[in-house]
Order: structure tokens, then C-alpha cells, then sequence
């Protein structure tokens, strides 16, 4: 059987990588399918996955307990790391696409394909993410545990 707590963490990624393809179909009036499986974009499905899981920890097993504080710990480190890291990360991406489509001894051989820009996150998408994955965890350890 699955632990109810990885249930719901999955859930509110999936429920994020979700909300991510029907914002795209509004903002940009298309289907592109490759939004239910990309890292970056609103909301962060990264910070919904740790944030069901540690309130869902919590909601559990107590919020006084060792393993919640390290649910969340481990939740600031992958937060912290989308809005900053993985944002510069695909900033980079951006300058060094730039570069390659406009260098004048550009060797194809060298780019197979362009790099990934969209990646990381704003904090705003964080939070909604991070809002996402404390409602799903919380009300879903309170109506099924």
C-alpha cells in the first residue's frame, strides 16, 4: 500500500502540473502538452510536492515532531533553490540561446538543440505552489487519515 503522505504529495504535484497547462491554454490560447511535465512556470509543482508532504506530515504525525521539522527544512531548501537557482539557471539559459543563434562561427555540431529557459521560478509561483501543497496536504490528511 501507499503511505497516504507520498499520496498526497503526488497529488498536488500532479494538481500543479495541471493548473500549469490550463494557465498556458489561457494565457496563450494553444494546447502545448509539454506543460504537464515542465519544471518551471506557475505554479511551482516542486514547491507543492514538499509543502503536501510536510503538512501532511504534520497534520499526522504532529507538528512537534523531528520528522516534520525535517519536512520542512527540506521544503525551504527546494524552495529556495527553484526562486533562486534554477531561475538564474535558466536567466543563463536565455543569454547563452541568444548567443548561439547570433555567434558568427556558430557550429551546429556544437548546440544539438537549445537550452531550457524555462526552469525556475518567480516567488510568486513558489508561493502559489507552496499555498497549493499546504491546502492539498492538510485537507487531504484531514478528510482520508
Amino acid at each position: 500500500m501507499i503511505s497516504p503522505i507520498l499520496f498526497l504529495a503526488v497529488a498536488a504535484w500532479a494538481i500543479a502540473q495541471a493548473l500549469k497547462m490550463l494557465i498556458s491554454v489561457v494565457v496563450y490560447r494553444k494546447v502545448d502538452w509539454s506543460y504537464l511535465f515542465t519544471g518551471g512556470g506557475m505554479p511551482s509543482s516542486h514547491s507543492a510536492l514538499v509543502c503536501a508532504c510536510a503538512s501532511g506530515i504534520g497534520m499526522t504525525a504532529g507538528f512537534d515532531q523531528p520528522v516534520f521539522a525535517l519536512a520542512v527544512v527540506v521544503a525551504f531548501v527546494v524552495m529556495y533553490d527553484a526562486a533562486n537557482v534554477r531561475k538564474e539557471t535558466g536567466e543563463q539559459a536565455k543569454i547563452l540561446n541568444y548567443i548561439m543563434k547570433n555567434w558568427d562561427e556558430y557550429k551546429p555540431e556544437l548546440f544539438a538543440e537549445e537550452l531550457k529557459e524555462l526552469i525556475g521560478h518567480t516567488p510568486l509561483q513558489v508561493a502559489a505552489g507552496a499555498v497549493l501543497g499546504v491546502v492539498v496536504g492538510t485537507a487531504g490528511a484531514y478528510f482520508l487519515l
